[in-house]
């Protein structure tokens, strides 16, 4: 049995920090009823179509779940919206500021009758404050919460290549979710989540604001080197092919120095016997390690390296990810059914078995109004007035 079996979770959401979110419910068991607009969906379904014909980003968010579609603003919606509300255990959703409260789905409206009723919402910026009712994409967020200024190479900010702030609102949803879930079997009532993605990239940025605490200068921009630990980070073989290292400790610099560079006084040199001097002196090291590697293929660097037990790895493409040799090993790989046929998706990393298809938009509307008492004869009705 999934964990969350038996639990149904109502989500008005698109893009990718519910979505995300919800996904990860439906992988434990939940069922998942997402709402979407009649005609176009969610707006993620358009982001592409590389995932053979599908948007990657809706592939990616959206196995395991039921659409059904629904005019939110049509005058038949309401009584669908509040059988829906009856039957969940979780409301999702991060519409634009304030459209939940104009559908009458606030916590102020839904509490007094819905008491167990966990309510989620996720917004840029959160319910309150003078940001509220910005607009808020992942990029713009990644620059409110300073991630690009310590991200990118010396010359230019960078932006993360995955929607990094979607996906630290989403998981910080997914916990909140989790733990009201445990909260409500103790004391029978639901709560509040006020999930935003500020605040969720916030705290992922700790270990940059502590480092630039007090006015402090902040981590630099080391291009995809560690800022303030060295060595770490990728370095050229002489066939031309990048390897990742990092050193942690003094035991693994006096290692590296002996079995990798075969130069065991480096390891007493005054410029690099401790990490901040090797930071402070990175150029000088760099040539020195560029010298050595220059002579070795990338395969025997990480021959001395693994050696030495020192960490390391190598620098994939996404064609080497898809044929990863550890997650086929460990036979992390399913087949889900879509629109378009089987398409490969791994199994969730932190548990949870059901690969269900990925909807296609509204397959399961007729089916859950039947659930909610409507007969074949009113969802046409429905259909033909436009508000499914």
């Amino acid at each position: 049995m999934t964990p969350l079996k038996g639990l149904t979770i109502v989500t008005l959401e698109h893009a990718i920090a519910a979505p995300y979110a919800t996904r990860q419910l439906a992988d434990l068991g939940a069922r998942v009823i997402k709402i979407e607009r009649p005609g176009t969906g969610d707006f993620a379904r358009a982001y592409d179509s590389r995932a053979r014909g599908l948007s990657s980003h809706f592939v990616w968010t959206n196995r395991s779940k039921e659409s059904l579609t629904l005019d939110l603003k049509h005058q038949e919606a309401a009584p669908i919206l509040q059988a829906l509300v009856a039957k969940a255990d979780v409301l999702v959703q991060n519409l634009a500021p304030g459209a939940a409260a104009r559908l009458g789905l606030s916590e102020e409206a839904l509490r007094p009758t819905h008491p167990r009723l966990i309510l989620c919402d996720i917004s840029g910026y959160g319910a309150s404050g003078p940001y509220r009712d910005r607009k808020a994409y992942d990029l713009l967020i990644q620059s409110e919460a300073g991630f690009l200024s310590v991200t990118g190479t010396p010359e230019d900010q960078v932006k993360a290549g995955i929607s990094i702030a979607d996906i630290a609102a989403g998981q910080s949803a997914l916990t909140g979710i989790l733990a009201a879930l445990i909260q409500r079997g103790i004391t029978g009532r639901g709560q509040h989540l006020d999930i935003s993605m500020l605040e969720a990239m916030a705290e992922w940025m700790g270990f940059p604001m502590y480092y630039a605490m007090d006015g402090a200068p902040p981590p630099p921009r080391a291009g995809a080197a560690h800022a303030t630990i060295f060595p770490y980070g990728p370095f050229l073989a002489g066939d031309g092919r990048a390897v990742m290292f990092g050193l942690q400790n003094e035991r693994e610099w006096t290692a590296f120095c002996t079995e990798i560079l075969h130069q065991p006084a480096l390891a007493t040199d005054p410029r690099f016997n401790a990490n901040a001097k090797r930071a402070a002196h990175r150029t000088d090291l760099t040539q020195i390690i560029a010298t050595c590697f220059a002579t070795l293929d990338a395969d025997a660097v990480v021959t001395r390296l693994d050696t030495a037990g020192i960490g390391n790895a190598r620098v994939r493409g996404m064609a080497e990810l898809w044929s990863h040799p550890q997650l086929a090993a460990r036979n992390r790989w399913r087949n889900v059914a879509s629109p378009q046929g089987p398409l490969p998706a791994l199994l969730p990393a932190a548990g949870g078995t059901r690969m269900d298809p990925i909807p296609a938009l509204g397959a399961d509307t007729d089916r859950i109004l039947a659930e909610l008492g409507y007969n074949p004869a009113g969802i046409e009705t429905l259909r033909a007035g436009g508000a499914i």
